[in-house]
């Protein structure tokens, strides 16, 4: 189990610290809904005094050579692995991911996205731009300032360095609010960042109701950009907020992932591919493969295996290493997902299997069982709007005009899928997607160099890669007159 000292205190300044009000909310544990730990609560207060010590903090650390700033992030991927268990077993009891996945996937990938942004800190540049004669023009990619980052509860660990990671090799200073449904292994980062070697006040964590602390950063005129991932909705009034001191945004929303499978396709690959692409971590991604678009030829034959599949996953207690799927992370949630069993079935939706909560020892936890909805059309609500669950809609097709009409039917744009032989068919699906990621014969691989985000009612922006690193700078263009000879424009 994860050591009993977690931290539960806001870190503000290189220091621990209580809400000023005082408060407190309790962390559950969705195998049962026990409490872990009551978290301080943040509130305006003390997203100022967040603020007001990035700002301090934020000359030294742009100013640092890229490369110290860069060895720091090189550190604490390393103490990221060196405390490997501890963190994928808070992660775990916290979120309700198996413990296999927070092993094999969770804290590796966010080592390896501190890893990469460490190695970048000192290889990011600006360019030499040829112009008129006589002078020498250069850009210089410079970091944005203070800004705010909004962390959600699905994958937390994760989203933590995805946002931090670019963000402090640019050289910037930040304010996050993890979940305040999901705070401790951020809260444990903070810990290791200081272990690491991170200067006082460039990082600062303040969980805290989205409604209030998130609502405040996104308003804050002291941070001069807001990265948030979440909801659709909760997005929009991100940029509504933002617009008082016109700061940068970046969103990454909600999706409805298309994944089709053509009749070419082979069947035992789709099928786990598929499997996994929607009930990973229990549905709850924004990139899940939630609608699954079956040639008509094949709809029976993949049915057949996928259904059993389904039927086969291990519902348990996240901590036991022979789970395969674990509770939702929150009640509210599971009665929500629970809630579009109703709705597909008052559309004239059939529900395969699942549509209902386990009983007996995991009745109660936020459990939900694998569940497969066999959709009227693709216009049902069902197979529009985001479940976020383990919930996948089937649809069938009959040419590719059509599955690109039916993938391409909602306002989402992030994750999309397709499983053929038919290369040149592949190649075409993927540029007429409106997506901005195309798995092909596989699905939900992301890696720290690969660009990630989406389109439409997906967001914009990209975290990983260069392009991360292009969100958390600004260009500014430096014009040297070498040897120019100017003549005066007004003569006297």
């Amino acid at each position: 189990m994860p050591s009993a000292s977690i931290r539960h205190q806001l870190f503000i300044d290189g220091s621990f610290v209580n809400a000023e009000s005082g408060e407190t909310l309790a962390t559950l544990n969705p195998h049962d809904n026990t409490t872990i730990a009551d978290v301080a609560l943040a509130g305006k207060a003390d997203v100022d005094r967040a603020v007001a010590a990035a700002t301090r903090a934020f000359p030294a650390w742009s100013r640092m050579a890229a490369a110290d700033r860069g060895r720091i992030l090189l550190k604490l991927a390393d103490l990221i692995e060196a405390n490997a268990e501890e963190l994928a077993q808070l992660e775990s009891l916290d979120t309700g991911h198996p413990i296999r996945d927070s092993r094999a996937l969770d804290v590796p990938r966010t080592a390896a996205c501190f890893r990469y942004f460490g190695g970048m800190a000192d290889k990011f540049q600006g360019e030499t731009i040829p112009v008129e004669a006589g002078f020498l023009n250069y850009t210089l990619r410079e970091p944005v300032g203070v800004v705010g980052q909004i962390v959600p509860w699905n994958f937390p660990l994760m989203f933590t360095s995805w946002k931090m990671a670019p963000a402090l090799a640019a050289g910037n200073c930040i304010v996050m609010k993890p979940s305040e449904i999901t705070p401790l292994s951020s809260l444990r980062i903070a810990e290791l960042m200081q272990e690491a070697g991170l200067p006082d006040g460039v990082v600062n964590m303040v969980p805290g109701l989205g409604s209030v602390v998130g609502q405040y950063i996104a308003e804050h005129p002291g941070i001069a950009k807001v990265a948030f991932t979440g909801s659709t909705a909760t997005g929009r009034r991100v940029v509504e907020a933002s617009a008082g001191n016109l700061k940068k945004v970046q969103l990454e929303l909600g999706g409805k992932g298309p994944n089709i499978v053509f009749e070419d396709a082979f069947l035992p690959a789709a099928v786990n591919g598929s499997a996994w692409a929607i009930f990973h971590n229990q549905g709850q991604a924004c990139i899940a493969g939630s609608r699954l678009v079956l040639h008509e030829k094949i709809a029976d034959a993949f049915l057949d295996k996928f259904i059993p599949l389904a039927q086969s996953i291990r519902l348990g207690n996240p901590l036991d290493p022979e789970t395969e799927m674990g509770p939702l992370t929150s009640a509210l949630h599971r009665d929500r997902v629970l809630a579009y069993v109703d709705v597909a079935r008052k559309q004239g939706g059939e529900v395969l299997v699942g549509g209902k909560a386990p009983g007996g020892e995991l009745a109660r936890g936020c459990y939900v069982e694998p569940t497969i909805v066999r959709a009227r059309s693709y216009r049902d609500r069902v197979a529009q709007e985001e479940v976020f669950g383990p919930f996948v809609t089937v649809l069938t097709f009959k040419d590719d005009a059509e599955a690109m009409e039916i993938a391409n039917g909602t306002d989402y744009g992030l994750g999309s899928g397709l499983w053929t032989s038919n290369l040149q068919r592949a190649h075409k699906m993927a540029r007429d997607l409106h997506a901005g990621m195309v798995w092909i014969n596989s699905y939900k691989r992301v890696n720290p160099g690969s660009p990630f985000g989406g389109v439409g009612q997906s967001g914009y922006g990209r975290e990983m890669g260069f392009d991360a690193m292009r969100e958390y700078t600004q260009v500014k263009s430096v014009w040297v007159n070498v040897d120019a000879q100017i003549p005066p424009h007004f003569k006297r």
